[in-house]
């Protein structure tokens, strides 16, 4: 097996349960780079929420890169974009109404903030604020500019509402978008072009590197295309069954250093 690329999904897989990126970990991306191998950092963060964890792993320059938003955009780590699937305004309206009649806070979020049209503020969307260090701003529909250019759009809120939410999202939604649920409190909905699958292909294919020479790790649902095309798909031991089922391994759980477990076992041997 000759692997050239890891792609890695950041939170429950990447960082551990206490959301820290062991010495385990940065010793096995690490040792991998040295062999030559490239590793992409895939995620739902914005680039600002990715940076801290590159800066551990030593990852830099415009021959890195990270995909973001949940594939919607993928860049080198210089800053030069290499693709970016945005949502139109008419997608903000139509999602934002959906999330008033489904119950659910709602937010969008581009390279530069968190936009939340709910007066009273989610905690889950303050968490993010700090996780993806974007700053909240609260606006009516009304008042989000038209010409905006907007990466996703989440429903943000207790994972009971979440529950309910995701079996009740209408067939208007899932036929224009990408909707997946990346967290018990989160679903978010990106341009049907956007995926991680779409956007590891699309760099992949970039430098010449094919499918079963890539290797992806993840835990949640929009960790499910990549996991999918890769011709390693490994699912974290705290993944959820859909990711654990598509998978071609099961590693251990983020809280036992799985993604160090599963580049020690295909790659650093």
């Amino acid at each position: 097996m000759n692997i050239k690329l890891i792609a890695i999904d950041i939170d429950g897989t990447l960082l551990n349960e206490n959301n820290e990126l062991a010495q385990a970990t940065i010793d096995a991306v690490s040792a991998a780079r040295k062999r030559g191998v490239k590793v992409v950092l895939c995620t739902g963060r914005p680039l600002s929420g990715v940076k801290p964890y590159l800066k551990e792993l030593s990852i830099d320059g415009s021959d890195e890169y990270a995909i973001t938003f949940n594939g919607a955009m993928a860049q080198d780590l210089s800053g030069n974009i290499i693709s970016h699937h945005t949502l139109s305004y008419e997608d903000v309206l139509r999602t934002e109404m959906f999330g008033r009649l489904l119950g659910s806070h709602y937010q969008i979020e581009t390279t530069d903030q968190i936009i939340t049209t709910n007066q009273e503020i989610s905690p889950y969307t303050i968490g993010e604020s700090y996780l993806v260090r974007l700053p909240i701003v609260y606006q009516t529909p009304e008042q989000i500019k038209d010409d905006l250019v907007i990466s996703k759009a989440m429903f943000v809120d207790h994972p009971e509402v979440i529950s309910r939410v995701k079996v009740n999202i209408p067939e208007e939604l899932t036929d224009r978008l990408y909707v997946v649920q990346s967290e018990p409190f989160f679903i978010e909905m990106m341009n049907k072009n956007a995926s991680k699958g779409n956007a590891l292909k699309d760099l992949a294919d970039r430098l010449n590197i094919s499918a079963d020479q890539v290797m992806a790790i993840g835990d949640e649902g929009n960790d499910l295309t990549m996991i999918e095309y890769a011709g390693t798909g490994v699912a974290m031991g705290n993944g959820i069954d859909e990711v654990k089922q598509a998978a071609s391994f099961v590693t251990k759980s983020n809280a036992e250093n799985g993604v160090a477990f599963a580049i020690n076992k295909y790659v650093n041997n």
